[in-house]
């Protein structure tokens, strides 16, 4: 009986070599985001959705042969209905390669309804990229999206449409236009043996605040030029899983939650991470006492520890490090003459320095990157070089951005 039944399963996976490659394939994320809910910004296009196609471009860090789409309601309070989505290569905003444009399907089919808080993810595309490539999706929401998915700093051009499915046009004429994204999460391509996923993990100096809009000049995104040139780490995929104003170890109203909460789900489940740059915790020593409008970011009285840092970086650490992935700190980069009142002051930056102290000294990451050493003014070391600084003198310019990226040892990502 036992002959038998080895006989049929030999003659399946004779039969049926399809499916065999399809059930062993992995996938690894090129391109990714953290989902956020809605923002408050009344004045934000995508909060209004309805009957329209949104065209939005994201940049692919390795290359492949196919890809799929990761498209998220995972904070939706009710299903999400997606009429229609296509990919191409753009040409700006609103114009797309004509003979680029490919239909994407889920399950064979055109249209998906993804459930509240699910993601869903589409069938493989044969669309081939290269590191550096632009892609542009254009997602068709044939009724009014109530609570939209979105990341709110994608720091990219994205072009709503007239009502419609314009799905398969060239050009989208813009009903409004917005520089956050909806919907889509991540983007995958199929893995190869040496490729290794750097999940950029962080605050809104991740999340690209401070640089030039459409230009990916953030430091994640200059880390995938400088490893793509190099050979020893041109197959190093990076993502961006920054969130503006995120802390470690509270939720934010309009910040999304601690990164303590979201480390699994933006981190630590991708496919294929390998290693996690950090760099946070400045919104922790920051936020106490700063207002906005009439409510404060964080209590007064809700001042963090040195102590209550460094633990949750050990909690981190101590989750990558169960899943076989290295958990790489950064340290905090300065603040003062930043312009929101009251977030810098002295006792906050000696804060910071300690905290910095135990980056560099305790051993307890997989390796350490010291942007601080490489922003700060060596003569105001609480502030940042001004040649590096925005105009808000918390965030770098894009010049400060490269620097960051340039600065960092790609050995660390063996």
């Amino acid at each position: 009986m036992n002959r038998i039944r080895n006989c049929v399963a030999i003659c399946f996976l004779l039969f049926v070599p399809e499916l065999v490659a399809a059930s062993m394939n992995a996938w690894i994320a090129t391109w990714a985001t953290s989902p956020q809910s809605g923002t408050p910004n009344p004045r934000e296009p995508l909060l209004n959705v309805d009957n329209q196609t949104v065209r939005e471009r994201v940049l692919v860090s390795i290359g492949g042969s196919q890809i799929r789409l990761r498209l998220s309601n995972e904070c939706g309070s009710s299903p999400l209905l997606i009429g229609a989505v296509s990919v191409a290569i753009p040409t700006d905003a609103s114009y797309v390669k004509r003979e680029s444009i490919q239909r994407v399907t889920f399950e064979g089919r055109n249209s998906v309804t993804i459930p509240s808080g699910a993601p869903v993810l589409s069938d493989p595309i044969v669309f081939p990229v290269k590191s550096g490539t632009e892609i542009s999706i254009s997602i068709y929401f044939p009724k009014r999206v109530a609570t939209p998915t979105l990341h709110a700093f994608a720091f990219k051009h994205a072009v709503i449409s007239q009502p419609g499915n314009f799905t398969h046009a060239e050009k989208i004429d813009a009903a409004a236009k917005s520089t956050a994204l909806i919907s889509l999460d991540a983007i995958l391509v199929p893995a190869e043996p040496s490729e290794r996923l750097v999940v950029a993990f962080g605050d809104s100096i991740t999340d690209r605040d401070g640089s030039t809009v459409d230009a990916d000049n953030n430091w994640p995104s200059n880390l995938i030029r400088r490893a793509a040139k190099t050979p020893k780490t041109s197959t190093l995929a990076v993502v961006n899983k920054g969130i503006v104003g995120n802390r470690l170890l509270r939720d934010g109203e309009i910040f999304g939650v601690s990164a303590l909460a979201r480390f699994d789900r933006d981190a630590l489940v991708l496919s294929g991470v390998s290693h996690i740059v950090l760099l946070e915790g400045i919104n922790d020593i920051c936020f106490p006492g700063v207002k906005d409008d009439d409510r404060y970011l964080a209590d007064p009285a809700d001042a963090p520890s040195v102590q209550d840092i460094t633990d949750a970086y050990w909690q981190l650490i101590s989750r990558a490090h169960a899943r076989g992935i290295k958990l790489i700190g950064a340290t905090i980069m300065p603040c003062e003459g930043a312009d929101i009142p009251g977030y810098y002051s002295e006792a906050k930056d000696a804060t910071r320095q300690e905290v910095n102290k135990w980056i560099r000294t305790s051993g307890a990451f997989d390796g350490v990157i010291d942007f601080d050493a490489v922003v700060r003014d060596p003569s105001h070391p609480s502030q940042l070089l001004p040649k590096f600084a925005s105009k808000d003198h918390l965030h770098p310019n894009d010049a400060g951005y490269k620097a960051m990226a340039d600065s960092i040892d790609l050995n660390l990502f063996k």
